[in-house]
């Protein structure tokens, strides 16, 4: 990683440091990313369900 492209990236996780998200995509992100986790192993998984069980977790 070149010294430019090396202050970019610390440039954009500094900005990212002072984002803050919403409940609603706090929710999303934890979603997405019990969906990639599982699909992976899984195939058969869908959005939906991962969607269904968070509801019935109440998440």
């Amino acid at each position: 990683m070149t010294k430019q492209e090396h202050d970019a990236l610390r440039s954009l996780i500094e900005a990212a440091k002072k984002v803050s998200m919403t409940e609603a995509q706090v929710l999303e992100q934890r979603r997405s990313f019990a969906y990639g986790n599982s699909a992976f192993e899984n195939p058969m998984i869908t959005k939906e369900m991962i969607k269904e069980q968070g509801e019935k977790l109440g998440l």
